[in-house]
């Protein structure tokens, strides 16, 4: 399994790094044909500057990757992201082979925008709700969640918000006991429950 994390620049850091150590971490409990691949992707291959100068080379551009059968995307500035025609094609397309599609933080205004939310309940940072309401009025923006589930796609609330839902996307792919494990190894008091 592939598991390819969507970044690009003024990307907020955590929204990116705290899913892929949940995964990574999971990865030490997983054996054989279970254990996956964490990838970072991007438009292009080439260096991305996230929030506050952190500087990170990214697998693969969105051109030229491996099936992705999780795809995550994540917040921060997106509001250039958003009207990347070429970017919101690729989620619309990578959506239709993904066995899970997520986003942490404003990344639902990402998901949101290539029409893959439409009529479910979702959430992201606290700071946006509003904005993700107006612009998108076929959702339905639930301001206090945590995390939320509806079917395949997960959307997380702010930053570290999307470690709770990655540790749910663990507990969803695998079991929850593996979840419980990761966590355990993080460190991490993990939010089980969205709201």
């Amino acid at each position: 399994m592939h598991i390819g994390i969507y970044i690009y620049d003024n990307a907020e850091v955590l929204d990116f790094s705290g899913p892929f150590e949940v995964f990574s971490t999971a990865n030490r409990f997983l054996t054989g044909d279970r254990q996956h691949k964490v990838s970072l992707l991007a438009q292009k291959a080439s260096l991305v500057h996230a929030r506050g100068g952190f500087r990170v080379q990214p697998d693969f551009s969105i051109s030229e990757h491996p099936p992705v059968d999780v795809l995550v995307v994540v917040g921060g500035v997106h509001t250039h992201e958003v009207k990347k025609a070429a970017v919101i094609d690729w989620i619309a397309d990578a959506a239709k082979s993904a066995k899970v599609v997520a986003s942490v933080c404003t990344g639902a205004f990402l998901l949101a925008q290539a029409g893959l939310l439409d009529g479910r309940d979702v959430t992201t940072h606290w700071e946006d709700c509003d904005d993700l309401q107006k612009d998108y009025p076929t959702l339905t923006v639930k301001r206090n969640a945590r995390w939320l589930q509806s079917d395949q796609y997960f959307t997380s609330a702010g930053i570290s918000a999307g470690i709770d839902m990655s540790l749910a996307l663990v507990a969803f792919l695998y079991d929850k006991s593996i979840a419980e494990k990761t966590a355990r190894q993080m460190e991490y008091d993990w939010v089980h429950h969205p709201d």
